[in-house]
């Protein structure tokens, strides 16, 4: 999915001490058009860059598609990073410049690796789904690492993910490894993410990897999430140190995404659908997809395009006009 803010900020993102447990505050983000499709963002934040290498966390739905036109999102590029998007109801039709043309759903996984750069467009209208009126999902990236972001672009669409049951719990693994089976996406980085499921009043003890931090995204019901109240759409945190996690379901069942890894120690710089270090990979960034939607060689050969989306390709906005100065970790 893409950034359709008109006016992206730039972030350094880097991974930093925090509390015991942090609770990070969702906020509403337009996903362009006058019906826009609403995302609740918890990463990037002011409270809270990244958990692990994942560095943005969109959550969506249920979305009735015939009312807000559903995700209809045109090509538009991506560097230094992996999309990863997992699907409570409905369904997603992606295309990318490797030629990929891949519908998922729930209990699957499509992830798509940028390397230097890719370009994909996302649908789920109406007209391509209508016997898939509801949209609810999850969209993540991972920041990736050196030398990885200067790589090849890949895309892999994992049909069947592992799954475990613990204290009544049922847990998908869609990415990393949990409960002692592991998903086959390709990940750069030392990181986990799955679905829990979890009862009502049921209390489930996991163990984890103490040198991870995790985060837990709740989709529905109100988690208590290490003694904490977690509500729906909120992101909680947790530093590493910890080798077991508690989560708990009050009255109604809980279902939320857990995310983990080793504290990214890389500086990232996030603009846009860019994930480089430097100012100045941004700005070439950009310009390079300008020149490809223009049809220049050059921008085409960075980022490729998409065969088969009916409309244009999404040009990028303006850029602030002030350099960014790295902010002190």
């Amino acid at each position: 999915m893409t950034n359709l803010e008109a006016q992206p900020r730039e972030l350094v993102c880097a991974a930093g001490p925090a509390q015991d447990v942090q609770l990070v505050e969702p906020r509403d983000v337009p996903l362009g058009g006058p019906r826009a499709m609403t995302v609740r963002r918890t990463l990037p934040s002011r409270a809270r860059s990244l958990v692990g290498p994942f560095c943005f966390a969109d959550h969506y739905g249920p979305d009735d598609v015939a009312a807000s036109g559903g995700m209809d999102v045109p090509p538009h590029p991506h560097t230094g990073l992996q999309t990863v998007t997992w699907l409570f109801e409905g369904s997603v039709l992606h295309r990318d410049a490797l030629g990929s043309e891949q519908v998922v759903v729930p209990g699957q996984l499509n992830l798509m690796t940028a390397g230097r750069g890719i370009c994909h467009s996302e649908e789920s209208t109406p007209a391509l789904f209508p016997d898939r009126p509801v949209l609810h999902g999850v969209q993540l990236w991972t920041a990736l690492p050196e030398p990885a972001r200067h790589g090849e672009r890949a895309f892999d669409h994992v049909a069947d993910v592992p799954t475990f049951t613990l204290d009544g719990a049922l847990f998908r693994v869609f990415m990393g490894a949990l409960g002692g089976v592991a998903s086959p996406a390709r990940a750069y980085s030392p990181l986990v993410a799955a679905q829990v499921d979890v009862p009502a009043g049921a209390r489930v003890t996991l163990p984890v990897d103490p040198t991870f931090e995790h985060g837990v995204l709740v989709d529905t019901g109100t988690l208590r999430f290490e003694g904490h109240d977690v509500a729906r759409s909120w992101l909680a945190y947790v530093p590493p140190g910890r080798d077991v996690l508690v989560l708990e379901a009050g009255d109604a069942p809980v279902r939320a995404v857990l995310l983990g890894g080793a504290p990214f120690d890389e500086p990232v710089l996030m603009w846009w659908n860019f994930v480089g270090r430097t100012h100045d990979e941004v700005v070439e960034a950009r310009a390079q997809w300008q020149d490809a939607i223009a049809g220049d060689t050059a921008g085409l050969g960075r980022f490729g395009e998409v065969h088969g989306y009916a409309g244009p390709p999404l040009p990028a906005p303006e850029l602030p006009n002030v350099r960014l100065r790295p902010r002190e970790r």
